[in-house]
């Protein structure tokens, strides 16, 4: 019996067999903890393990402090928004073609749902902002979408158009976790900064038709949320050390700057007044170029701004916001000093790194 039962007796594992057990335990651990980034890009102290992460102070990196509280400043809800001469506009001013492309631009919002688990305060708070985001575009297709047919395909527009849906498609390869953190930085600036600029031109060309004051005041809000988070990305981009060769930094943007024509193309197929899929187009490329500067890439498309609204709209939203809400003169202040003192070019000089 013994002898049978000792037969049938596994023998006790090596030490070497069990450390190596152990080994892969540990490391499947740390991947589904979300550390495997952290090994890959162990070299940028920014991505390090640090024990003191959870405590705030003392602050350690001043910039990006200032631009969690330029961010807390700018802070909008849904509910600011007066909708009331948009209606009239909407049936009254636009025609068919023109209500087609607010459509289109107003549903490829619904595809941005990555964020990047880094610079806790801000991007906590860029969560939120983005939350604030999709509500008033649901709230804007819940009021000029009368149909319920139409209204229910706009809000599962990542299903049902295609354009939105090719985005989704891209950000999700480009935030797979696998890619280095660096590449996925970068992906993520594109989108902020690349994948809504057509959607935003568009909506200022409405305002300087003096059409849709509700659409045209959250596109400021939101347009301006997200030239924050194109900067924050580009800021901590400026913090690694360890940084894709430009190559790979110019590829990421050349895609991203394809899949944006392609939704221009959708959602522009026709000439309007003053706005053209080949001036839409321009101003992506220029957009694009403005953010490979940004990452200390060269230009690729050396493409001038088509829309010179684009530029006096972009002078006006700096006082505008503060117009129409109770703000104190703090608040105004301090995001003018942040505009001023936020420079990812120099960044490296300004903060500690060690």
């Amino acid at each position: 019996m013994s002898s049978d039962s000792s037969s049938l007796s596994s023998p006790p594992p090596s030490k070497h067999s069990r450390s190596e057990d152990l080994a892969v335990q540990q490391s499947v651990a740390r991947r589904d903890m979300g550390f495997r980034e952290l090994e890959v890009d162990a070299l940028d102290p920014i991505l390090a393990p640090n024990p003191g992460r959870f405590s705030l102070f003392p602050i350690t990196y001043p910039q990006i402090w200032m631009m969690y509280k330029k961010a807390v400043a700018c802070f909008w809800t849904a509910e600011e928004l007066d909708l009331a001469h948009d209606l009239v506009h909407w049936k009254s001013s636009l025609s068919d073609n023109e209500r087609h492309f607010i459509t289109t631009n107003l549903v490829q919002r619904f595809a941005d749902e990555v964020q990047i688990p880094e610079a806790r305060c801000f991007y906590g708070f860029q969560i939120m902002i983005e939350n604030i985001h999709s509500e008033t575009y649901s709230l804007l297709i819940d009021a000029y979408i009368d149909d319920p047919e139409q209204k229910d395909r706009l809000f599962r527009s990542i299903e049902t158009v295609p354009c939105v849906r090719q985005k989704a498609s891209w950000m999700i390869k480009w935030m797979d976790e696998e890619r280095p953190f660096a590449e996925r930085l970068v992906a993520f600036a594109a989108v902020e900064g690349i994948f809504f600029s057509a959607s935003f031109a568009s909506i200022f060309w409405l305002k300087k038709r003096g059409l849709m004051p509700g659409l045209t005041f959250s596109n400021e809000l939101i347009s301006r949320d997200e030239g924050m988070h194109t900067d924050f990305a580009c800021l901590l981009f400026s913090l690694l050390q360890t940084k894709p060769a430009s190559a790979s930094v110019e590829a990421i943007v050349r895609e991203a700057v394809s899949v944006e024509t392609d939704f221009v193309h959708e959602a522009l197929p026709f000439r309007l007044l003053g706005i053209n899929p080949d001036s839409m187009i321009q101003y992506v490329q220029y957009v694009a170029d403005r953010l490979l500067d940004s990452f200390g890439v060269a230009k690729v498309f050396n493409s001038e701004n088509p829309f010179d609204f684009m530029e006096l709209i972009s002078l006006e939203g700096k006082t505008n916001f503060f117009e129409k809400r109770e703000c104190t003169a703090a608040d105004i202040q301090l995001v003018a000093d942040v505009n001023s003192a936020v420079s990812p070019k120099a960044a490296l000089s300004l903060f500690p790194v060690s």
